[in-house]
């Protein structure tokens, strides 16, 4: 390759080279070029201009791959805006005569879109130097588009926006007819070529003022019709030009002749009222909408309303804080508009309700939480307390009226509440993510925070009272100091309204939740109040059928308060044990007999009550397990024991008691086995094994015959999945900044997602995020989890003659339902199988005989070939897993031979993925059966398929696959090396970037394959070297992948190359990378350019800085040369990325290197994190109290103040910590370096001596 390291390009070499390595050869030598073009004099460059620009435009005709194509672009406009532009002119003729050519073969495609390439970067490059030629380019363009098929309008989409790019307004003759292109572009069948039109209008609307002032109306229509049916990137993409035009025309003034005539301001009002309109209405028009509601169904797809809800918050961070803290109060009334009374229709169901709660949450946080400094930040919850005592007042209204003319109606009051609980949620976010900055917003009598939210605990939604429960427990979380008043208030006021409904949920609901904040608090609560809420939970209990009014609500309560109780750890609840041990066998029945009693008398509604009570005592002891494991001692279990068959029991008898009482016990049964299912899940199973039977029939019927008719498979199987397999089925699954509003769309327009009301058992429980509130899915998909759980455990734990029976029995019920239901039955009977195999597997058990082996495979094979492509990766995943329990090298060899022959026979894309994936699984779990011979034929099979380019997804499948081999083999795989990397490269050459999932899997195959070279590819023999520059060649094609995906992939690769060669990697050009992409708006992206940086400062910390100097001058940032390297990381890593560990690590690192060398200006710039705008900084010291109550608060949402002479704006109370300990680790360092940092006659000594 080094041959290809010159400004011409070597012929001589180049046609020594076989096909694929004259495409290696070519993009190697491009590479190059674009790095020495720059670095070259015009003389040298005018000299061999002529014979260059030969070559580049030669390398057209020769059907260059869209990495390629796009160099030879790069490096023809790089060449003329360096050398001369006489012969351009004629490189764009020949550019326009190859599109113009009417040969439509696929062989002559990649000639045509390297053409489109071309054009779209020389006119980016040169500009209004190329004169009025734009006009017959772009028409000739667009005329190529209408018979262009999906990659074809991709490339001259992104061609046209380089264009628009380069010639600015000049361009403005052309822009309606590239504006009537991109729109229909913008609803294309295809994902990536919406994409590329969403970035093509969004360089338009910088110069074309009718897209945001006389088109702005169909502009946002036309937004709203791309989000149906699409993907996370096209939202992305979509939203981002949606509230970039808004900002605009909200905010710009400029207009030109033509449209002045034409031209009106639009309003605040008329925006928000536009973006509403797609989160109401959708993309429907309005004669549409009407309808719909009429028939009383929502005519909003939720892709429409995600991606209108990303637009909101796209819109707000165009404007920037300023705007939001003066007019946050519209901003807010808007937005909680959206969930109120005023929108009926779009709230009328549970799950539309549910939906748009989680929309109107997302908007907030994403808004008041990420823009706004603490000070403003205190005032907008200000705000938000106000709205809700406005909403408190009109349902005390509607609730006291006696006049029924005026009185308001239920559906009013009931539509409030998601308003409220909207509200409630920002506001205990806020004061979590305040921290103990918000006690001047507590101790605000005006403001009256605490007032508000207790009052509101006697809304009559169970959806508000559960919601300010969770605000009290973020209270106390951020200010532990008021735990214990709250506790004390709450249960007095529970002790005095104990005779209405609402307020013994509402307050037990307060309870519980800030029980579980205890967990969160250092100094927790006095050991007294333990017995003081034992005694009112009991309380509840014993007087719950005094009055058959309130006796469900005391029962829930008071089972909530004892499970809740639980969590302060067995240090509180010992002393209490008996008494609970006590309620918890009086609630159920003491035989079977008396179990007969019961369902020979009551009603409806005592069994309702009934249901609820054992539910709350299983709930509670579940909670007993799981918080107090210290006191589980044999006595205590044997204690516990007596219950569980009484509970079992009262499982098996749920049907008939449910035929007799009707549909409306549905739900508190539902519940009762979901808690009972949950409880015995956690139970040690030899505690209920005499019931193993009963209870694996209940669960075989919830599992084959279940109440919902939902596809649950996004929400049973990920777990079942390796984590990197869920990389296959696209971003959904994955961890993103917008996944709380995207997870809604895992499960389509069918089925609300997780929600508090669900259960208000989870209150208590701890959450994976501090402010995040639990999330419980519904009753019916509930008890599938949990139902598949502890088969898991019954299913290992039963007799080898059971498994076989129960097996067969779920492959009947498998084959006797037909189309959806029997997906259905099968994922459950799956997830519930495969969960058994990894019990198994943990246990080291044996699955049974022969026969239990073929019922298995069975069961496992038929999903591996469903057409739910999440069913099919865990269905690879479990048959690893039963070769894995089974260990037997015969039959794990069988179940390769039946993928091998499956492969070689199948066509269809179903078969060919899924067992594709299931011999990497099984290399997974068994190591590649310890056969060369075997990996040999893995080997073989996959390349093959990994080459079928005309099914995108069987080549990932194949690749993530080999690349699970590559990484697993181990030296094994040292002979394969070689033509995998060629395989790698030659797809990374030529697959086009709009299949990102080949991509993907190709970053993933490449990572391996390094890994399996490790500290090999520092060697300097000739095939290392080969090797080496293969890698960095793939590295280098990924890196400039529009993928973000790919990129974070090729970022791990060139982290993984500088482990084991770090001389050979090119450290600027991989630090100017990670500059880039440390504040990319993809979370995955960020995580690998953070992993890397990590391991970039610990080995080469000065040169990261000094290569990061270079890129922040061509910035212009305001610091001196000599610093600005380690201030513009510093900037990042303490105020953009904030508080993570390997972010402070990588900090820490740095700090560590520049500590002697820039002593006085790294405590600058630590100091400057403190004294950054004292004003936006509610201090928490009380005698300042009388200081900041001066503060207008109405002035902290409409000041200004100059944020040009501090490198950091508004920074958190937390960045501020981490600034402080930045500098005791600057003052360890400089204390281990010496005395003269502390001795005033030492330093001075040493400054005279130092100048000399």
């Amino acid at each position: 390759m080094e041959l290809a390291h010159s400004l011409l390009l070597n012929e001589e070499a180049y046609n020594q080279l076989g096909d694929f390595q004259k495409a290696e050869f070519i993009f190697e030598w491009l590479q190059f070029l674009e790095k020495l073009l720059p670095v070259t004099s015009r003389a040298d460059i005018r000299e061999n201009q002529k014979k260059l620009v030969e070559q580049l435009t030669s390398l057209l005709n020769n059907s260059p791959g869209p990495p390629t194509r796009r160099l030879i672009a790069k490096n023809l406009a790089v060449l003329y805006s360096t050398g001369e532009t006489f012969s351009v002119y004629q490189t764009i003729d020949k550019c326009n005569e190859l599109i113009r050519s009417k040969d439509d073969s696929p062989s002559y495609l990649p000639t045509k879109l390297a053409a489109v390439v071309c054009l779209g970067y020389l006119y980016k490059k040169l500009g209004r130097i190329l004169g009025n030629s734009f006009t017959d380019t772009v028409g000739n363009v667009l005329k190529a588009m209408k018979n262009a098929e999906s990659q074809g309008r991709y490339e001259i989409m992104l061609s046209l926006q380089n264009i628009l790019n380069g010639l600015g307004a000049a361009a403005i003759s052309c822009h309606r007819d590239i504006y009537k292109a991109a729109r229909s572009c913008l609803t294309d069948r295809s994902m990536a070529v919406r994409c590329a039109a969403a970035k093509c209008l969004l360089e338009l609307q910088n110069e074309a003022v009718f897209m945001w002032t006389t088109d702005l109306d169909s502009v946002v229509t036309l937004c709203f019709k791309s989000f149906e049916g699409s993907n996370y990137d096209v939202r992305l993409a979509v939203s981002k030009l949606l509230g970039t035009v808004l900002a605009r025309a909200l905010t710009s003034k400029q207009t030109t002749a033509s449209t002045r005539h034409n031209f009106r301001r639009v309003s605040l009002e008329e925006v928000m009222e536009l973006l509403g309109t797609g989160f109401l209405r959708g993309s429907c028009g309005f004669l549409r909408a009407s309808g719909d509601m009429l028939k009383g169904t929502s005519s909003v797809s939720r892709d429409v309303r995600v991606g209108v809800t990303q637009a909101y918050v796209v819109f707000v961070s165009t404007l920037g804080a300023r705007w939001l803290e003066r007019n946050f109060s519209a901003f807010l009334s808007h937005v909680l508009d959206l969930v109120s009374q005023s929108h009926p229709k779009a709230i009328q169901s549970p799950m539309d309700a549910i939906g748009c709660r989680r929309c109107v949450s997302f908007i907030l946080r994403a808004t008041v939480g990420g823009l706004l400094g603490e000070k403003a930040q205190i005032a907008a919850a200000k705000e938000i307390c106000q709205a809700i005592w406005k909403l408190k007042k009109v349902v005390d209204a509607a609730m006291s009226d006696s006049n029924l003319e005026t009185r308001i109606s239920t559906s009013d009051v009931t539509a409030s509440q998601h308003v409220l609980v909207c509200a409630l949620q920002e506001l205990g976010s806020l004061i979590h993510g305040l921290g103990t900055t918000a006690a001047p917003l507590l101790q605000d009598s005006s403001t009256g925070v605490l007032e508000a939210v207790i009052s509101v605990i006697l809304h009559p939604s169970i959806s508000v009272r559960l919601t300010a429960a969770w605000c009290l427990r973020c209270i106390a979380v951020a200010l532990p100091s008021h735990v214990s008043l709250l506790l004390d208030r709450c249960i007095e006021r529970l002790g005095v309204l104990k005779s209405s409904p609402e307020a013994v949920t509402g307050y037990s609901f307060a309870v519980a939740a800030l029980l579980g904040a205890v967990k969160h608090c250092p100094l927790g609560i006095p050991h007294g109040k333990g017995k003081v809420i034992m005694t009112v939970a009991e309380d509840l209990l014993c007087s719950a059928s005094q009055n058959s009014r309130i006796s469900l609500q005391r029962t829930q309560a008071g089972w909530l308060l004892i499970a809740s109780l639980m969590t302060l750890g067995p240090a509180v609840v010992q002393h209490h044990l008996p008494r609970m041990l006590l309620l918890w066998k009086c609630i159920f029945p003491s035989s079977p007999k008396d179990l007969e009693t019961e369902k020979t008398r009551g009603d409806s509604f005592t069994w309702q009550v009934t249901l609820e009570g054992r539910a709350g005592a299983l709930c509670a002891i579940k909670s007993f397990v799981s918080h107090c494991a210290g006191l589980l001692t044999d006595e205590v279990v044997q204690r516990l024991l007596p219950p569980l068959p009484s509970a079992v029991d009262l499982l098996t008898q749920l049907s008939s008691i449910y035929k007799s009482y009707g549909n409306s016990l549905k739900t508190p049964s539902t519940v009762y086995r979901h808690k009972l299912y949950e409880l015995l899940a956690v139970l040690p199973p030899k505690t209920y094994e005499g019931s193993f039977c009963a209870v694996l029939k209940e669960l075989v019927a919830d599992l084959t015959v279940p109440d919902s008719q939902i596809d649950a498979s996004t929400f049973l199987l990920p777990p079942l999945c390796h984590e990197n397999d869920l990389l296959l089925l696209g971003p959904l699954l994955q961890e993103s900044d917008h996944r709380f509003i995207e997870e809604q769309l895992l499960l389509g327009n069918s089925m609300a997602v997780g929600s508090l009301e669900y259960d208000p058992y989870s209150i208590y429980e701890k959450v994976a995020k501090g402010d995040s509130v639990p999330k419980p899915l519904p009753p019916a998909l509930s008890v599938i989890r949990a139902a598949t759980r502890l088969f898991g455990v019954t299913f290992s734990h039963v007799a080898e003659s059971h498994r076989l029976q129960v097996l067969e029995q779920l492959l009947n019920s498998i084959k006797q339902t037909k189309g959806s239901r029997q997906q259905i039955v099968q994922l459950n009977v799956v997830s519930a199988f495969s969960t058994s195999l990894k019990h198994l597997a943990n246990c080291k058990g044996n699955l049974g005989s022969e026969e239990v082996r073929r019922s298995a495979l069975t069961l496992v094979m038929g999903a591996l070939e469903s057409n739910n492509p999440l069913l099919r990766c865990a269905a690879a995943e479990c048959l690893a897993r039963l070769a894995q329990v089974v260990s037997d090298s015969a039959f794990n060899a069988g179940l390769a031979q039946v993928s091998f022959d499956r492969l070689k026979s199948a066509r269809d894309v179903v078969s060919r993925t899924g067992h594709s994936l299931a011999l990497g699984c099984l290399y997974r779990y068994l190591g590649g059966i310890s056969s060369t011979q075997h990996l040999n034929a893995c080997v073989g099979i996959l390349y093959t398929l990994s080459q079928d380019s005309t099914s995108p997804d069987v080549q990932a499948w194949a690749l993530h696959s080999l690349s699970l081999i590559v990484d697993l083999a181990g030296p094994l795989y040292h002979v394969h090396v070689e033509p995998t990397l060629s395989l790698v490269l030659m797809l990374l050459l030529t697959v086009p970037p709009a299949y990102t999932e080949v991509h993907q899997s190709l970053g993933r195959c490449l990572n391996a394959l390094i890994t399996t070279l490790g500290p090999e590819l520092q060697g300097s023999s000739t095939t290392v070297s080969a090797l080496r520059t293969s890698c960095l060649l793939g590295c280098a094609v990924m890196q400039d992948n529009p993928d973000c995906l790919v990129q974070a992939q090729a970022i791990s690769c060139l982290q993984q190359l500088h482990m084991f060669a770090p001389r050979h990697v090119n450290l600027s050009s991989l630090v100017s990378c990670l500059c880039v992409n440390l504040c990319s708006s993809y979370l995955l992206l960020r995580r690998a350019v953070v992993a890397c940086l990590r391991q970039l400062v610990q080995r080469e910390a000065a040169e990261v800085s000094e290569y990061a100097v270079a890129l922040v001058k061509e910035n212009r940032e305001d610091f001196t040369p000599e610093k600005i390297g380690y201030s513009h990381f510093a900037k990042i890593l303490i105020f953009k990325i904030g508080n993570t560990g390997q972010i402070k690590i990588a900090h820490i690192h740095l700090t560590n290197h520049f500590v002697r060398k820039n002593i006085a200006f790294l405590l600058f710039l630590c100091s400057c994190v403190p004294n950054t705008d004292f004003n936006t900084v509610a201090s928490i010291d009380t005698t300042q109290e009388e200081e900041t109550a001066k503060v207008d608060d109405a002035s902290v949402l409409t000041s200004a103040s100059d944020e040009r002479f501090h490198p950091f704006s508004n920074p958190r109370w937390s960045t501020r910590v981490f600034a402080a300990e930045c500098v005791c680790k600057i003052i360890s360092q400089c204390e281990n370096a010496g005395s003269a940092h502390f001795d005033i006659t030492l330093a001075q000594e040493r400054k005279q001596r130092d100048s000399r």
